[in-house]
């Protein structure tokens, strides 16, 4: 079943002879408890894509749909309490708040909507991402690595429809680029948690079950790795 729908995609930057075509015509859809990677270099458009995808910024053209509805809908105020609930985004350079602890961190989206924390989520969430005794713990008396998992249970904390991660690893060293990626799959695997991640890392591209690659803002190719 889809969960993600993208439909014939663009984005423009700037106008006349400055105008940058980013995305052109890029349709795809996203299967519920799937995990995609987007492959492409510098400059591809593969994170202007996700941050279309995510409600960061809006298309000149085309849809973006999740579980049906158009994200682009609604007002600016709509779009952001969508993003918040729906979409859990992750960044190569954590974006955490420095003077929140790692559950502040952590809860801060549901706390931003008026809601109350599912302290069990939390605690589930801290025991899976290696967290537990680090919980008052502030960003700067943390580790790279484990910034990027406070970064990932903010992404999970309100259980959003779509998981999406630009360059996740991208400011970590192998060992702890295997370990945030082991998390994010388990997490897609145990919780059948709809995973897309921009990447250049053919070592991600090969855990994901589809590879789509972009070149020029467009889509070259489509892959699925075959099921054992």
């Amino acid at each position: 079943m889809s969960i993600l729908s993208i439909e014939h995609l663009g984005k423009v930057y700037g106008s006349g002879d400055t105008a940058v075509r980013a995305l052109e015509d890029v349709s795809f859809t996203v299967e519920v408890g799937e995990f995609v990677a987007i492959v492409g270099s510098s400059g591809s458009g593969k994170s202007t894509l996700m941050h279309l995808m995510g409600g960061v910024d809006r298309p000149t053209s085309g849809t973006v749909k999740l579980q049906g509805q158009d994200i682009f809908a609604g007002s600016d105020e709509q779009l952001a309490v969508f993003r918040r609930r729906e979409v859990g985004l992750i960044y190569q350079f954590y974006n955490l708040i420095p003077v929140l602890d790692v559950v502040e961190n952590m809860t801060l989206p549901v706390l931003m909507d008026g809601r109350e924390v599912n302290q069990k989520r939390l605690a589930e969430l801290i025991d899976a991402l290696g967290l537990a005794g680090k919980e008052r713990y502030l960003p700067n008396q943390l580790s790279g690595g484990q910034q990027q998992r406070v970064a990932i249970g903010r992404a999970l904390m309100n259980a959003p429809a779509v998981i999406l991660a630009d360059e996740p690893t991208g400011n970590l060293d192998t060992r702890n680029s295997a370990q945030i990626m082991r998390l994010l799959r388990a997490s897609n695997q145990r919780f059948k948690q709809t995973l897309v991640v921009i990447t250049h890392d053919e070592d991600i591209a090969l855990m994901a079950d589809r590879v789509i690659a972009i070149e020029d803002g467009r889509i070259v190719r489509d892959t699925s790795r075959p099921q054992p």
